[in-house]
């Protein structure tokens, strides 16, 4: 249910008080109490109090709960004029908090060399992120779209290379006997240049530059964890030259 909440104020002088209504900084300032009534339509949920003096009577708590009510009732009034029921899902610019589960030994992985890599998730998506030791991973995000791009960038830094796969990568670096292709974050793997084209490939550097965004298939991943690429496997699947750029 919604809930609104108000905060009663009260100048007492003698015998005489006025309770006042959703004060302002000075009325808390000067006046004699502050105090903060929250519910719902259906009766209050929780009460906050801070008094000047040294008490207050009966007849000034019965008036500042019936002010409350109908100052909170009017609140609720006006918000049912703007959104007449709850939402079913969370804005997208809400903040937002979720929770994801690597294994244990990946942990090293999302933390990077001297927190490398944490440091630079956070940085790019505006996300704080904290690991626990059994998997668990926080992501707290003001918003879903970034706490979405920080739990995106962990699974593909978790996630394991499968063989038979075609990934987009991006050429790491050229070598004269082939190329390095980074094909998830933290993850690169040798296009051999036997692999680059059916064609002969005198120089690696004829076709390939780094920088250059190529489609490669998985051809192995080793005991070691090495991984070998194809382009040439991918273009010929297709059904395309493999020697067209």
């Amino acid at each position: 249910a919604p809930v609104a909440g108000i905060a009663m104020g009260l100048v007492k002088e003698g015998n005489d008080f006025v309770v006042l209504s959703d004060i302002l900084g000075d009325e808390d300032h000067l006046g004699d109490m502050d105090f903060k009534v929250a519910g719902t339509a259906e009766g209050v949920s929780a009460l906050q109090m801070d008094i000047k003096i040294e008490g207050i009577t009966e007849e000034i708590m019965k008036q500042a709960l019936q002010q409350a009510k109908a100052g909170r009732l009017h609140i609720l009034g006006e918000m049912a004029h703007a959104l007449t029921t709850p939402r079913q899902e969370l804005s997208d610019y809400a903040p937002r908090l979720l929770t994801i589960k690597i294994h244990p030994d990946k942990i090293r992985e999302v933390i990077g060399k001297g927190g490398s890599t944490i440091q630079a998730i956070t940085k790019e998506t505006g996300t704080q992120i904290d690991i626990q030791d059994d998997g668990t991973i926080i992501i707290a995000s003001v918003n879903a779209i970034a706490a979405q791009a920080a739990k995106s960038r962990i699974e593909q830094i978790t996630s394991d290379v499968e063989p038979g796969r075609i990934y987009e990568g991006k050429v790491a670096k050229i070598m004269d006997f082939g190329a390095f292709v980074t094909i998830l974050p933290g993850k690169d793997g040798l296009v051999h240049v036997s692999q680059i084209s059916s064609e002969r490939v005198e120089k690696v550097g004829d076709k390939l530059k780094e920088g250059d965004l190529v489609r490669v298939k998985v051809l192995e991943v080793d005991k070691q964890g090495r991984i070998r690429l194809s382009i040439k496997a991918v273009e010929e699947g297709e059904g395309l030259p493999a020697s067209a750029e």
